[in-house]
């Protein structure tokens, strides 16, 4: 059954991927880019189904001015894909709090201006899907990424909420922690961060280089990603949380026990906080 797919940020990265891939399965695809020359280029993709939006998702009038076009032009969104995003390295003390506000503005306040410009319509027709797209920094802290891991965080639990809110009207939510693929998000789209005190020079340079030695080899294929999603979307029962890629399972499984153990060695001090029994 083919679908309306909207979805944020389809100008490269994930949200190309995702949108070839939906529009490859025969669906419409409407994708919101941030340049006006990418609007023709996103709808050559496919002629009479890929329809492309200029928005910038910090822009709250912006968002539901959008999402009411698209409702009147195109149809009713059956599928959010909540992509447009960006990536911030550096480490908590060199990066400025300005750095922490656009970091959110995009990433959190711009992902849950969409979702709520998108949900009367699904709430009053009782169905649809919305898939955040986070990442493994969302469910596991990473070193030299804290202010883009918080967005991540954050919305990690807007998500696994608002699917606890909206289960009743038919409505899914899936939050996608990606791992590394091999996108421009590493190179050209990540917000580096200057240096400027030599004493994080051993503990982050070396994560700095790394990231950016990976950049263009990372083992994930967004491709591949995109069929995985479409996949979520037809199941019964979707996830809603989806770990995506080989790399998220292994640090985001040392994470989990790396707080299993800080919760089991100090147990006796957590159960020390309740009143005693009977008071």
């Amino acid at each position: 059954m083919s679908r309306t797919f909207l979805i944020t940020g389809v100008g490269s990265g994930m949200g190309r991927a995702f949108a070839e891939a939906a529009l490859a399965a025969g669906h419409s695809v409407v994708g919101t880019v941030r340049k006006p020359d990418q609007i023709a280029e996103f709808e050559a993709l496919g002629p009479g189904r890929a329809t492309g939006m200029l928005l910038e998702v910090t822009d709250d009038a912006a968002v539901r001015r959008v999402v009411g076009e698209v409702e009147t032009r195109v149809g009713p969104v059956d599928v959010l894909i909540s992509n447009a995003g960006y990536g911030l390295e550096g480490t908590v003390e060199e990066s400025s709090m300005e750095d922490l506000r656009r970091q959110f503005d995009v990433n959190v306040f711009g992902c849950v201006a969409v979702i709520k410009a998108v949900l009367p319509s699904m709430r009053r027709r009782r169905t649809g899907h919305i898939v955040t797209v986070s990442s493994m920094a969302g469910l596991t802290a990473l070193p030299g990424v804290a202010f883009y891991g918080a967005s991540k965080f954050a919305i990690e639990g807007i998500a696994g909420s608002l699917a606890q809110e909206v289960a009743s009207f038919g409505i899914h939510v899936t939050s996608l922690a990606l791992g590394a693929f091999r996108t421009d998000w590493a190179g050209r789209s990540m917000t580096r961060v200057s240096r400027s005190i030599p004493d994080y020079d051993a503990v982050f340079d070396p994560i700095r280089a790394a990231r950016q030695a990976k950049d263009g080899n990372q083992i994930g294929d967004p491709a591949r990603a995109a069929k995985a999603l479409l996949t979520v979307l037809d199941a019964d029962e979707p996830p809603v949380h989806l770990v995506l890629g080989t790399d998220a399972v292994h640090l985001i499984e040392q994470g989990q026990d790396r707080l299993s153990h800080d919760i089991a060695a100090w147990a006796h001090l957590t159960s020390s906080t309740s009143y005693p029994a009977g008071r």
